[in-house]
């Protein structure tokens, strides 16, 4: 829930990581554009990819077909449930559908953030992903130690870069992440760079609904890495 989640990370972390919450509310017709900036996220909490990027508030308000189109699709996100056909994703049942509006952070001259995905299991952050956006997605991959991982999780369309040391921001996001993931046996979590401050993006439990390829050793590796000796007496 993208908008509860927002609670959970300012109980551990603190609020000055969360990028701010410009509007929460039910419906798109709730949506006061007059109080907005000039450009936002539109999106919903209990969904994947279920947004509207506003680059422009004039350009979008006057333009009635992509108004109408946003109001729409808006709606009918709201009407859906995600989990039973996003993959079965599970952790999306049962959250009350809301919009959750975020200003959109990018500008003339920083407009390809940065972002920073932290894989976390059980407590422990083992595989870092430092992404860079341009023509091309530069993606790093590190193990544990910072050194670099041979681990490719997502190789289409991409540069593997495999020289590139760790900054501090990226050893700041491991730390952050390592106090959100203590309470569950597998998470991601995923970080906005922008301007040189970062920004908690979201926590995901299911990286592409599981659907990907790992070379067999990796599979078997981060397999091991999961501990489910607590779920051993349940069944």
């Amino acid at each position: 829930d993208k908008v509860a989640g927002r609670g959970y990370v300012a109980e551990k972390i603190g609020e000055e990581y969360l990028k701010p919450a410009l509007q929460i509310c039910n419906s798109f017709a709730k949506i006061d554009f007059n109080s907005l900036p000039n450009s936002f996220v539109i999106k919903c909490n209990h969904g994947c990819k279920w947004q509207f990027i506003i680059k422009n508030k004039e350009e979008f308000l006057n333009n009635k077909e992509f108004l109408e189109q946003a109001r729409r699709q808006m709606t009918g996100w709201l009407e859906q449930a995600w989990f039973p056909w996003g993959g079965f994703e599970m952790q999306y049942h049962g959250i009350k559908p809301k919009i959750l509006i975020e200003p959109l952070l990018r500008d003339e001259i920083n407009t390809n953030p940065r972002e920073i995905e932290i894989y976390c299991f059980n407590g422990v952050p083992k595989i870092y992903v430092n992404v860079k956006y341009g023509q091309k997605r530069e993606i790093t991959y590190y193990n544990e130690d910072f050194s670099i991982s041979d681990l490719i999780l997502h190789p289409d369309g991409n540069n593997i870069i495999k020289n590139e040391n760790a900054d501090e921001i990226l050893k700041q996001a491991v730390e952050l992440s390592r106090e959100l993931s203590q309470d569950f046996n597998f998470v991601r979590v995923d970080w906005l760079i922008y301007n040189n401050r970062i920004y908690f993006n979201e926590l995901t439990f299911t990286p592409y609904s599981g659907f990907i390829k790992f070379d067999k050793n990796w599979n078997k590796k981060l397999g091991n890495w999961i501990n489910l000796e607590r779920y051993t007496n349940e069944f």
